[in-house]
């Protein structure tokens, strides 16, 4: 057996004589086995909370989305219908947007108003959000569905035969505006649905049919915003969108649901970067007491080591002990903590003991990321603490 590490082990486990260097050492222990869980937790509670949001985006976009690289509109033409036609391409669904003002009785709110065509819920399963009324009936064009931060905006009800939605968009052309009231082009609509996905998504959408938002726009039928693109399950995004660029050319812009939410996942990633630097600074200070019980141990056990100095033992091996003995103490605490961590992430993914609401536990994801995360940021810091403090034993202090 390696001499070091057999001595090291022999300090880790055997009570000194001195009893404040017992406690310092418990304490020590602790204060790695609570950092160990808490940043393990957290990670995995970033990760519960990001996988959460991401499920809430995939509700509202798509694998894929295809724009025009110039101007709000293009021409859905049969080339660009055959590109499409891929075997990798599970579906896709032509949509309309533009922003436009809505008035219900004597309120009025702007937002965004998407018309999509009738296999848009076989790309976006935004139908299974509606949680008042019903999605878009295929067979009727004035329909809409509504998000639920406007329709508390405008008041709005559903099925009101009396008092339609009506949507305002302004008429193009150039100079200035004589008549306001002439200025705008208005179709009234139905609505029979309000949906819920997230606060952003609920005020900006007012969803119809293509047809609808082509009439008030005055586009052509087959003049569109873009496509909504659906893979399939075995089809990686990040590595299709570059050969699917690649057929359609400059005239076109495709972008995976990671790069639509560019922002999103910059914040929950900054987020997770500052929680983790947090923990580890916690963990750092814990460690504080790691190097303090090192040294307390060297000063206990200084006529050993001067026994084994004079016995021939190099300098770089008593301080390998030391090392050593630093690294098993934190090593235990860390495999404790992580397995106390483990558990309670564990039960909390499969209990929900911890709610947000009263239907709605915290989200917490076990993966192997974040357990191999917490250790090598462990090992490091254990590593620096110990070499710092074996780095007090000299050959002043053993001839001494």
């Amino acid at each position: 057996m390696n001499f070091p590490f057999y001595i090291a082990k022999r300090y880790l486990f055997s009570k000194s004589r001195n009893t404040t260097i017992n406690i310092i050492t418990r304490i020590a222990l602790v204060g790695i086995i609570i950092g160990t869980m808490a940043l393990f937790i957290v990670l995995s509670v970033f990760s519960g909370l990001k996988a959460f949001n991401v499920n809430f985006i995939s509700a509202a976009d798509p694998d894929l989305s295809l724009t025009a690289s110039q101007g709000k509109s293009f021409v859905f033409t049969d080339s660009l219908a055959t590109i499409l036609n891929d075997k990798s391409i599970l579906q896709y669904s032509k949509y309309v947007e533009e922003r436009a003002f809505f008035g219900y009785q004597d309120k009025r709110v702007i937002a965004n108003l998407k018309g999509v065509d009738s296999v848009f819920t076989q790309v976006i399963k935004l139908d299974t959000t509606v949680y008042a009324g019903h999605w878009l009936s295929p067979d009727v064009l004035d329909q809409t569905v509504v998000g639920n931060q406007i329709s508390r905006q405008l008041s709005l009800g559903i099925n009101d035969f009396i008092n339609p939605l009506k949507v305002y968009v302004p008429k193009p052309g150039k100079g200035y505006i004589n008549d306001p009231s002439k200025a705008f082009k208005m179709l009234a609509s139905q609505p029979v649905g309000v949906f819920s996905v997230t606060e952003n998504l609920d005020k900006k959408y007012v969803f119809s049919s293509l047809a609808f938002a082509q009439e008030l726009l005055n586009y052509a039928p087959n003049q569109i915003s873009g496509i909504a693109i659906k893979l399939q399950s075995d089809v990686d995004p990040d590595k299709y969108v570059a050969f699917l660029q690649d057929k359609l050319g400059d005239s076109y812009k495709v972008k995976t649901r990671t790069q639509l939410n560019a922002v999103f996942y910059k914040m929950l990633n900054t987020e997770n970067l500052v929680s983790y630097l947090i923990f580890t600074l916690i963990i750092i200070i814990a460690i504080f007491n790691v190097i303090g019980a090192i040294v307390m141990m060297i000063l206990d056990k200084k006529e050993n080591l001067k026994t084994l100095y004079n016995l021939g033992t190099p300098l770089h091996q008593i301080k390998k002990i030391f090392v050593l003995h630093g690294l098993l103490l934190q090593g235990v605490g860390m495999l404790i903590g992580l397995l106390l961590g483990i558990i309670l992430v564990v039960l909390q993914s499969q209990f929900g003991f911890l709610m947000i609401t009263a239907n709605l536990a915290y989200p917490v994801v076990f993966k192997l990321s974040n357990l191999l995360v917490v250790v090598f940021t462990l090992i490091v810091l254990g590593f620096v603490a110990s070499k710092l403090a074996s780095n007090r034993i000299s050959e002043k202090v053993l001839n001494n």
